[in-house]
């Protein structure tokens, strides 16, 4: 019943309201009764001492038992709400105009009558009530004689037994019906505009809470932002909490589902590298076994046809050897435990150095290896031994891709982002679909593939130049040349 926040807003808000009816109400009673007191008192300050004189009664003695009590008789008919004791000056009841058994006190405390003629203002002034031993009224009183030493006080209780008897039962009358209907309209009308409010102030949070909840349900890969066309650092900045709240999550479900497509991506490249590790290495393996098994089994082969078998093991345990090599620098780059060191260097000289690496295996194959540069190279920003390891994978793929008499050529040319090197080659051509695959680790194509390559050349290739912050591009014409490019940022001295 409670489980949403508007609920619990609800019932705290009408428990409040309620607490604060009851407490209203109390207060107002005890200060409407405290108010009736001091007015009651006020007004009727003078009234024992007035009994005194309109009754000629104030140049007696004493005044006697029997003829004050037909006094007390006439004034308590004229006004019932008033009770009249005569006093002796210790407080003792002299006469009273009552039935015997009514009379719960035979004495007065004096205190509050001293107070009440000494002047004191501070009203109301409550004195005992004779008809109750434990409860305490406003009265009026006055010394006898008026003048000189007082012998005797007459007390008037203002509001007396039959004032009680009547308000007992104003209790039920009309006027408290509709004050404890005002109370109760003022709750209602109180609570009816704080569920407004409540709505008004929860209405965004409930959207907010229905938005993560559907992305929840999604399985975290869809989500209606919040924010709608507003910026989220726009609700940040102007909006309140909630928005807060509402723009904060817009950015982190927007990282979820990011992170999530790349945990899915990541998920599907770990399959295939198994797929295609397995496959890489079971060929070589099963290859290197069997040529192994052949030696063991059969005797008497001739020495040219053993050292055969063994170059070819050997040429697999190569194969083997660079693989796991591979593996290992590639899955150190995306690990990025390996890291570049730069530092200036001519990329020139690096390029020649790449290229004469692999003359005689050029040369082997009748293939032409030429630099060509536009204009003067620039230093550049690099790692020497990571950008020696890109120039000699790039000649290295494009060596294995070119036929008898074609030329591969490294090309330098500044440019705007650094400087571009690009290793162009003649062969059969990349078609459009083979292209957007070619920097995928283990990609091949199935018309190039030659069994000597894991496919992971270009992959490395393509992990060390974004570890520098260059970029990748290919290009290739069907039968025509194709081209493999990467750009290095120039050198700085504020690097």
């Amino acid at each position: 019943m409670f489980r949403t926040l508007y609920a619990k807003l609800a019932a705290v808000l009408l428990v409040l309201l309620c607490t604060l009816g009851l407490l209203y109400g109390a207060f107002n009673l005890y200060a409407t009764r405290i108010f009736l007191q001091e007015l009651t008192q006020r007004f009727n300050h003078d009234l024992a001492r007035q009994l005194l004189v309109q009754r000629n009664l104030a140049n007696r003695r004493l005044l006697d038992e029997k003829q004050v009590k037909a006094i007390f008789s006439d004034y308590m008919r004229i006004n019932p709400a008033i009770e009249i004791y005569l006093l002796d000056r210790n407080g003792n009841i002299v006469a009273f105009e009552a039935p015997e058994k009514k009379i719960k006190r035979r004495r007065v405390d004096m205190a509050p009558i001293r107070r009440f003629l000494g002047g004191d203002t501070r009203y109301p002034i409550l004195g005992d009530d004779p008809r109750d031993a434990a409860r305490r009224k406003v009265f009026s009183a006055a010394p006898y004689p008026l003048h000189g030493p007082p012998r005797q006080y007459l007390y008037v209780v203002l509001n007396g037994e039959n004032y009680d008897n009547m308000e007992a039962l104003l209790k039920n009358s009309y006027y408290l019906q509709v004050s404890s209907a005002a109370v109760i309209g003022g709750i209602l009308v109180g609570l009816l505009a704080g569920l407004y409010a409540f709505n008004l102030l929860t209405r965004r949070l409930h959207r907010l809470t229905g938005l993560m909840e559907r992305f929840r349900r999604s399985d975290f890969r869809r989500y209606d932002s919040y924010s709608g066309a507003v910026l989220p650092q726009q609700l940040i900045d102007q909006g309140d909490e909630i928005d807060v709240l509402g723009a904060t999550f817009d950015e982190m479900a927007g990282k979820i589902i990011a992170q999530v497509h790349s945990l899915e991506q990541k998920d599907s490249l770990r399959r295939n590298l198994v797929a295609n590790v397995s496959h890489d290495l079971r060929t070589p393996l099963a290859s290197l076994q069997g040529y192994l098994e052949t030696l063991l089994l059969k005797e008497g082969l001739e020495a040219q046809q053993q050292r055969h078998y063994l170059e070819i093991a050997f040429g697999q345990s190569e194969r083997l050897t660079r693989l796991v090599s591979e593996l290992f620098e590639l899955s150190k780059l995306e690990a990025q435990e390996a890291q570049p060191q730069c530092e200036a260097l001519a990329l020139e000289e690096l390029a020649q150095d790449a290229v004469q690496h692999f003359r005689l295996r050029a040369q082997q194959q009748g293939v032409t290896l030429q630099i060509q540069r536009s204009g003067a190279i620039p230093f550049v920003r690099g790692d020497i031994a990571m950008l020696n390891r890109v120039l000699e994978n790039m000649i290295d793929n494009a060596l294995r891709h070119t036929h008898s008499g074609g030329v591969v050529t490294i090309e330098l040319e500044p440019c705007e982002l650094g400087v571009e090197v690009c290793v162009a080659n003649p062969g059969k051509g990349i078609t459009p679909e083979q292209l957007v695959h070619v920097w995928e680790r283990f990609y091949q194509s199935p018309d190039l593939r030659q069994g000597n390559g894991a496919g992971l050349g270009l992959a490395i290739v393509k992990r060390i130049i974004e570890l520098h912050g260059g970029t990748l591009s290919v290009s290739s014409e069907q039968a025509g040349i194709t081209r493999f490019c990467f750009t290095v940022p120039l050198w700085r001295r504020n690097h």
